[in-house]
C-alpha cells in the first residue's frame, strides 16, 4: 500500500479526527481512511450531503427523540432488547 503524508492539518481538525477515532475505536489512520472512503463512495453515488441537509436531518432526529413509546413496561422491554442482542464479533487474542 502507498503511504500518504498530510501537511498543515489545522489543530481543530486534528482534534476532531482524534476524537472521532477514539469514539469509533479506530486508530487515527484507520479513521481517516474510513472517512475518505465514505466521502468518495458517497460522492460517486451522488449521496453528498450538504451542511443544510445534515442540519435538517439532525433536527428531524432530535424531534423524534423521546417520542417512541412501548406497549410493555420497562423491565419487559429491556429483557426483549437484551434477549435479541448478538454476541458481536469474535475477537481472538
Amino acid at each position: 500500500m502507498t503511504a500518504l503524508t498530510l501537511k498543515n492539518v489545522p489543530d481543530d481538525l486534528l482534534r476532531s479526527l482524534r476524537a472521532a477515532a477514539e469514539r469509533d475505536r479506530r486508530s487515527l489512520n484507520q479513521e481517516i481512511i474510513h472517512l475518505l472512503e465514505t466521502a468518495i463512495t458517497g460522492r460517486d453515488q451522488g449521496e453528498v450531503l450538504r451542511p443544510a441537509e445534515v442540519q435538517a436531518q439532525l433536527a428531524a432526529w432530535r424531534k423524534l427523540a423521546g417520542q417512541w413509546q412501548s406497549d410493555v413496561d420497562l423491565p419487559e422491554e429491556t429483557a426483549r432488547v437484551v434477549g435479541r442482542r448478538t454476541r458481536g464479533r469474535k475477537v481472538e487474542l
